[in-house]
């Protein structure tokens, strides 16, 4: 079984004017596409070659570096795209705020720590919404690092690679993160993930 680049969610200006056609483009058909091919390629004749995706990112963390870094950055932008929408961010969902207060006190406290996680992750990475040990928690991961790494069930996720952002927002990562949270963030999906996990 090998692995392929799902299609968007949604039209590639579909995200304007917060993300940008170019940005899509770029990020989705390059830059994941290419995770596609060269995880593909890493795990051909290995004994990853057929596993669940889960299994191949618990598995190679630490051991393989070309097959956890292609396979975990694929995992995690096909997560990434479905964490946004267009017209997101507002209400959440009622069992996701409640349990987003009973972790963080507020859901504008869940929201501020997820945009801090993701505006002082050094260098690449990403920033986390998860659910661990039945509780909410949010973490932020460098490089293809996901949570499913350490137990956790990812929700969604804010990429802060720089290809995410830089074509329209330059150096200024923390516009970038505010944008997706107030604007993008797709809280039906994060708490369809919630009911599942």
């Amino acid at each position: 079984m090998t692995f392929s680049l799902p299609e968007l969610p949604y039209a590639y200006d579909a995200l304007g004017p917060y993300m940008s056609r170019e940005t899509l483009e770029y990020h989705h058909d390059k830059h994941h596409l290419a995770y596609v091919n060269n995880g593909n390629n890493a795990i051909k004749g290995t004994e990853w070659e057929g596993k669940p995706i889960e299994e191949i990112i618990k598995g190679s963390f630490g051991k393989t570096p070309a097959v956890f870094n292609n396979i975990g950055q694929h995992y995690n932008h096909s997560l990434y795209w479905l964490s946004m929408k267009p017209n997101g961010g507002g209400a959440i969902p009622g069992e996701l705020e409640k349990a987003l207060v009973e972790s963080f006190g507020s859901v504008d406290k869940a929201k501020e720590d997820l945009a801090q996680a993701a505006v002082t992750q050094f260098g690449s990475g990403w920033a986390w919404l998860s659910l661990k040990d039945g509780k909410l928690e949010i973490t932020k991961t460098g490089n293809a690092e996901s949570p499913l790494v350490h137990g956790a069930q990812p929700l969604i996720t804010v990429d802060v690679w720089e290809h995410a952002y830089y074509i329209d927002y330059r150096n200024r990562r923390p516009d970038f993160v505010k944008a997706v949270l107030d604007n993008l963030i797709n809280w039906e999906f994060a708490a369809e993930q919630f009911a599942k996990a």
